[in-house]
């Protein structure tokens, strides 16, 4: 028996040092009986960071790993993020936008809401009837008190974080608390023995490196994933038109400036910019179609958009190239973060895949080298679907929009850039609201069926209930939207302003359990 009890992970930045993270923390108790974790990072390539929006599984992965919340504000730059809100991704007019809020809706799992609400015939939204959080973001609220304990909410929440600080604070704790090795090493090549397995790599600094299980998080370069064992990547780029970023970190006015706390995704010509706020800046950047727009056309759509504040501020350049490997683990490699693929991050779907990818190695880590295979199979069914599913949630936005202004918003509604998969299930949202078990009882589900709703509502999209069916369970929905009322209220009320809280939690710290 060929045991695994040498994983090398091969590469930094977020997906290294989370993927190091959360197999170390799993794997404890057999460092005793010789099971190692050894990350090679190069000193000479710089971190790109996959965004500063992430998902509220965030919480639970930091808590299994052992990392303090308060800790996490006082080094990352952090914020909290209760959701996303779009703004003229609908028509375009100014009055344009709608919540996809983290928040389940009220008593979500005993009674489907959407069908009570499309027969309301008041003018209040879908996110306002069934969650206190639009309001809670709109107030600009936190979405705990500084007495709630570490990871515990009031309103569910993620974060958003400096991204750079974040994989330096994981790298710490990491290697301090957790026992990883960290090498500081320029990997040269992978050396593949007769059976199509990597051996080790080869580095300049560090000599040759083996292992039984290699983790390729080289980004976008996948040396191993890609370079070395071959594996193709899958384009999606006709469904996901945007291919490139401009970023830039934009200052505050001043030291009480509001700090938004959600995402503010606004639709430009070609694309849309993200706004993220964090305690010391805001990042904003601009995602688009290069065959759509210029990048001189883009940044001027940027800049008007940050205003007076873009100054001369400079711009970062990204690619993105929207996509994802044919499959994730081959042989003894498997692929997380960029080496798996990117798409855009409009639901900031990066840092999430990592973590899944990271928990799932960690779960089902083989117990040997004569399992391995049987474990990857099942690894790369559940990760290409989960792709899919976020590709799909992804091109709904944008197969959603009414807008007929430009070319772009124009050939994202052509049926030939709508997966087959989606297409059917728009074709059923048409009589029938998404529901739980319906189109959603995977265990690999990455989006429930309430963030269907949100966005299809939002935008406007209306089921034809059929007569008598928003009649079923009446008085379980009326109780449910009155207690979302009385639940919106308290939370006004009692919730803190954004600001405050994180400044609260940098000088006295969160209550631990």
């Amino acid at each position: 028996m060929r045991e695994i009890k040498h994983i090398v992970i091969v590469g930094g930045g977020t997906a290294g040092w989370l993927t190091a993270g959360v197999i170390a923390a799993k794997h404890q108790a057999r460092r005793a009986h010789g099971f190692t974790v050894t990350l090679i990072e190069s000193p000479n390539i710089p971190i790109i960071g996959v965004g500063e929006g992430t998902w509220p599984t965030l919480r639970n992965t930091l808590r299994r790993i052992g990392i303090s919340e308060t800790e996490l504000f006082r080094q990352c730059d952090a914020s909290f993020k209760q959701g996303a809100r779009f703004n003229r991704w609908t028509t375009g007019a100014p009055d344009d936008g709608y919540y996809h809020p983290l928040m389940l809706p009220q008593n979500f799992g005993q009674v489907n809401l959407a069908p009570h609400w499309l027969e309301t015939p008041d003018d209040t939204s879908f996110c306002d009837a069934v969650t206190p959080q639009g309001r809670v973001c709109d107030a600009g609220l936190g979405p705990k008190t500084i007495a709630t304990p570490e990871y515990e909410a009031v309103a569910n929440y993620a974060y958003h974080l400096d991204a750079g600080k974040f994989s330096g604070f994981l790298q710490r704790h990491c290697c301090d608390v957790l026992g990883v090795r960290h090498v500081l090493a320029d990997v040269t090549e992978a050396v593949v023995d007769e059976s199509g397995d990597i051996a080790m790599v080869r580095t300049e600094q560090a000599g040759d490196i083996a292992g039984d299980l290699f983790v390729d998080c080289t980004g976008f370069a996948a040396l191993l994933i890609g370079r070395t064992l071959g594996v193709p990547f899958k384009s999606c780029a006709d469904t996901l038109f945007c291919d490139t970023a401009l970023a830039i970190q934009v200052p505050y006015p001043d030291d009480e400036a509001p700090i938004a706390s959600h995402t503010i995704s606004t639709a430009q010509s070609a694309g849309w910019t993200w706004d993220i706020g964090l305690p010391t800046r805001r990042g904003v950047g601009h995602v688009f179609s290069s065959s759509h727009i210029s990048v001189d056309e883009a940044e001027r759509e940027l800049r008007a958009y940050i205003g007076d504040a873009a100054g001369d501020l400079p711009v970062r350049k990204l690619s993105i190239k929207a996509g994802h490997r044919e499959i994730f683990w081959k042989n003894n490699t498997v692929a997380v973060g960029l080496a798996a693929g990117f798409l855009e991050p409009l639901e900031a779907s990066a840092i999430v895949l990592i973590e899944l990818s990271a928990k799932l190695i960690a779960d089902q880590l083989p117990a040997c080298r004569e399992v391995m295979d049987v474990v990857a199979r099942r690894f790369n069914e559940t990760t290409l679907y989960r792709w899919g599913r976020i590709i799909d949630f992804l091109k709904l936005h944008y197969a959603l929009t009414q807008r007929t202004d430009t070319d772009f918003w124009r050939d994202n509604v052509r049926p030939e850039s709508i997966p087959d998969r989606l297409q059917g299930l728009m074709e059923l949202w048409r009589y029938h609201a998404p529901w739980m078990l319906d189109e959603f009882d995977r265990a690999e589900e990455v989006f429930p069926a309430a963030s269907y709703q949100y966005v299809l509502y939002g935008m406007g999209h209306r089921t034809h209930v059929p007569p008598g069916v928003a009649e079923t369970d009446v008085r379980a929905a009326d109780r449910a939207i009155r207690e979302n009322r009385v639940q919106t209220e308290r939370l006004m009320a009692g919730l803190p302003r954004h600001r405050d809280l994180i400044r609260k939690i940098t000088e006295y710290g969160l209550p631990t359990i």
